[in-house]
């Protein structure tokens, strides 16, 4: 596809997989049902097909013949369970809360049904917001006039134009609760030894009061406005130094800040049960350097829900680092890994329907959740038909654009595999240990709380693939299309 013009805009009524997509596919047949008559239902998303989010029943195997042509076996026990599921969600910021607001209100109640309803979009549950500005922000602001160290100037009336508007209308779309959590991307300029809320720089030591003190203020006044606050983020992506709002902090500057100011003083302020969230960075080695550094400590550990983590280790063409996640699980299952944010980076709008985009999604949340991953955060919700608005041309794909020229929303193949997830999987959900026999396709399981267990299987082959999936005396053999995604419910 060479142009914008071209792109395919899929609309809303897709979304309703419950009811109008399953009458148009085939009803499952008693040769298909499992051995115990238990109903099962699937739902496929496939390239170079119209299967989005679809009711597919009509490819479970209906007979013997067909059974014998599988070459997969997914064995799972719904009595070996692993980590609690806590979300799927995406990065509401101030570019997001900005494209929608330049949308008509149809176009606005379409994009917040697409993500947020449960029955007739896919049900997001999770969002992160940024504390301040951030790239992904028209411009750089803080929420105090330069060099106010006591934060009397301290207001959050730049984000009740665009941003707290649209997450109230997430919440209340969503049944009236979201599992928010705030990260900052550098505190302000005067606090940091290069006096620049960009280009990296260090929190200086005589700020650092100033700035645990800051955190507290912006969760009490966003809290004020009637958006609950779950947790929280020490600082977006600490080792890098960007062109935009960085800051760094080494493992025990992070460790260090935790322990002497942030966490007291989210008790003292009447916040401990606020979920503290160390690293927000890449997977890898410092994954688990962090982990073992805060963890390890009790004095330290005692403020620490858990770690969060990128997935841009794969920056041009590096390995994901899912042993690492793994790694960190095992070594601490009584703390949380949680997904904080990953996107598609170098926007190019010829690439809107990209298949690959949609698979990396589908790869890396497989992988993270079989290693232990409670929830998993996409980054921007929306973006428009350039990839921003961004204040240093940083410009990423999201799951849904905007062409705001149009007034038209692009929905992409990301958008339906990160859905295969969070429209069945629910908060509180377990996730069942399984095994797959063959590497042709990558699986993961859940059990929701009302018993109803939720199976996604991924093929990235050019082949169709035929499954066999056994749990317990339940036994129903599948295809899989080829470049195509399932979620089976039971």
């Amino acid at each position: 596809m060479k142009s914008i013009n071209r792109i395919i805009l899929i609309p809303i009524l897709i979304l309703q997989v419950t009811c109008c997509l399953a009458q148009k596919t085939t009803k499952t047949t008693n040769a298909s049902k499992p051995k115990n008559n238990t109903k099962i239902t699937v739902y496929t998303t496939a390239e170079n097909t119209d299967l989005r989010l679809s009711s597919s029943n009509n490819l479970i195997s209906k007979s013997s013949s067909q059974q014998k042509k599988s070459t997969v076996t997914i064995t799972l026990d719904t009595e070996k369970t692993d980590q609690t599921f806590l979300g799927i969600g995406g990065a509401i910021t101030d570019a997001s809360a900005e494209v929608f607001a330049k949308l008509s209100p149809k176009k606005q109640k379409e994009f917040l049904t697409a993500y947020y309803d449960k029955s007739k979009g896919i049900g997001y549950t999770l969002a992160r917001t940024n504390i301040h500005s951030c790239d992904f922000s028209s411009d750089s602001y803080t929420y105090v006039t330069e060099g106010d160290k006591d934060l009397k100037t301290f207001s959050i009336d730049h984000d009740k134009k665009y941003r707290i508007p649209l997450i109230k209308s997430a919440m209340e779309t969503a049944g009236g609760k979201l599992t928010l959590f705030v990260s900052p991307w550098s505190p302000p300029a005067f606090m940091k030894d290069n006096n620049d809320i960009l280009h990296g720089g260090v929190l200086l030591p005589e700020f650092a009061q100033s700035w645990a003190d800051y955190y507290v203020k912006f969760i009490n006044a966003y809290e004020k406005e009637g958006i609950p606050v779950w947790g929280l983020t020490i600082q977006n992506e600490p080792m890098a130094k960007q062109r935009w709002e960085s800051c760094i902090y080494t493992p025990e500057a992070e460790r260090d800040f935790l322990k002497n100011f942030l966490g007291p003083t989210l008790q003292k302020k009447g916040l401990g049960s606020k979920n503290v969230i160390i690293w927000d960075h890449n997977r890898g080695d410092m994954l688990t350097q962090r982990a073992n550094l805060v963890f390890s400590d009790p004095e330290v550990s005692k403020y620490a829900w858990g770690i969060g983590f990128h997935w841009y280790e794969t920056w041009n063409g590096g390995t994901p680092k899912f042993e690492a996640v793994g790694e960190v699980h095992k070594a601490f299952p009584n703390k949380n890994l949680l997904f904080t944010e990953g996107c598609i980076e170098k926007f190019d709008a010829s690439r809107f329907q990209f298949w690959g985009n949609a698979e990396r999604y589908g790869l890396n949340m497989i992988n993270d959740f079989n290693n232990g991953t409670v929830g998993w955060t996409d980054w921007n919700i929306l973006l428009d038909q350039n990839g921003g608005p961004n204040h240093v041309g940083n410009f990423c794909f999201a799951p849904i654009h905007a062409d705001i020229t149009k007034d038209e929303l692009i929905y992409t193949p990301m958008y339906y595999y990160i859905g295969h997830f969070s429209k069945f999987i629910r908060p509180n959900a377990k996730r069942i240990l399984e095994d797959v026999s063959d590497k042709k396709i990558i699986s993961t399981s859940f059990k929701n709380s009302d018993d109803k267990v939720v199976t996604i299987v991924m093929n990235q082959s050019d082949e169709e693939v035929v499954y066999t999936l056994i749990n317990h005396n339940l036994q129903n053999t599948i295809t899989i299309p080829a470049h195509a995604i399932q979620t089976i419910v039971y």
